[in-house]
């Protein structure tokens, strides 16, 4: 399936979803992740402060920040940068995401767990993203365990996969648990 037609296509969905639905989800989803080997093990973690139209990880970030080390990205051009989830530092940047403000951009090398957003994903671990190959060129020499979170209806049969695009290593939706490799 064409990522254009498949972005479309679970725009439309999301649309339909109440908040109520949209909480129960995030808790299915997070409660999965919680219970991974590699969430478990994991200290350094990046993941991303979801959009409205995204799964939440508002409340996920505040149950664990205290306990796992967080880290933000931050457009800087065309590539991420990477730096820790403080609460005081964020300030609304690129597409109007919230963004950790500051110098202390961490070294990905050491992030051990990586929370990957997507549109859409499909078992063999490809995912489409925005369209902007931001986690491409992030993801692309990173060692670290990437983990695709969606709404069971983000899980999709096939994505044309480019040779630039990063798979992830996991998938989880509400009621699905995919390990890739």
């Amino acid at each position: 399936m064409r990522k254009e037609d498949i972005r479309s296509r679970i725009k439309a969905h999301k649309s339909l979803l109440s908040e109520h639905e949209k909480e129960e989800a995030a808790e299915r989803v997070f409660a999965q992740l919680e219970r991974t080997a590699a969430f478990i093990l994991a200290d350094h973690i990046l993941l991303y402060h979801s959009l409205p139209d995204e799964l939440s990880t508002r409340r996920f970030i505040e149950k664990w920040h205290k306990l796992k080390h967080f880290f933000l990205p931050r457009v800087n051009g065309v590539n991420l940068e990477i730096l820790p989830y403080d609460r005081s530092t964020l300030k609304l940047g690129a597409f109007h995401i919230e963004e950790p403000d500051g110098d202390n951009v961490y070294d990905p090398a050491e992030i051990e767990m990586v929370i990957v957003p997507a549109i859409a994903y499909d078992s063999m671990g490809n995912r489409v993203g925005r369209g902007k190959g931001f986690y491409d060129r992030l993801l692309a020499d990173l060692p670290a365990t990437k983990v695709g979170i969606g709404y069971d209806f983000q899980l999709v049969d096939a994505i044309d996969a480019e040779p630039h695009d990063v798979k992830v290593d996991i998938v989880i939706t509400e009621s699905r648990y995919i390990r890739v490799k």
